[in-house]
């Protein structure tokens, strides 16, 4: 928190115990390639693209040279377009100050942020047979999907990581050294 002085001296850190967060996750989906791989495969797609394209020019359908170049830069560009997408996309999920926020960030860098008090939010696993199950924060009526691109160990172990969060929350424990 800042708040300003009238003299226009900056007052910052007013309660750090409640600025600290007490959880915090960055969720992202899995890149499949690696940059090396991504030159692999497009060496693949030029080569088999090029080795078709001389055969089908030997044959006398020279016409068909033009279609596989332009298949081959839509290719590439499709698998460039997709990997820059899916590097943008985020959840990061914080508990501070007795809020706890889910704030997103789409493909094409859209943010959306969720808040939900931490008292009253609970954390739900719901098993989806035959598919990936489905990890939700809800509270008082409103609920929201979160890790969607996760996969069933992944969004167990966070379910439990946010639950041990709130169960501390919700029930602090307090050192007072006239006690010990």
């Amino acid at each position: 928190m800042r708040k300003s002085h009238p003299d226009g001296a900056m007052i910052t850190g007013m309660n750090p115990v409640q600025d600290a967060p007490l959880f915090e996750a960055l969720t992202t989906p899995h890149q499949s390639g690696t940059p090396t791989g991504l030159r692999v495969i497009a060496g693949l797609v030029l080569t088999g693209s090029a080795v078709l394209t001389v055969l089908f020019w030997t044959l006398g359908a020279w016409p068909v040279a033009g279609f596989m170049g332009g298949e081959v830069v839509l290719v590439l560009g499709m698998l460039r377009a997709h990997r820059r997408w899916s590097a943008r996309i985020a959840e990061r999920i914080t508990l501070s100050g007795g809020r706890l926020c889910v704030d997103r960030t789409d493909r094409r860098s859209r943010r959306q942020v969720v808040e939900f008090d931490a008292y009253w939010a609970r954390v739900l696993l719901l098993p989806r047979p035959g598919r990936v199950s489905e990890l939700r924060l809800a509270a008082r009526g409103r609920s929201t999907e979160i890790g969607s691109f996760l996969s069933d160990d992944e969004k167990a172990e966070l379910a439990d990581a946010l639950r041990r969060a709130l169960r501390d929350f919700r029930n602090p424990v307090f050192d007072n050294p006239q006690l010990r």
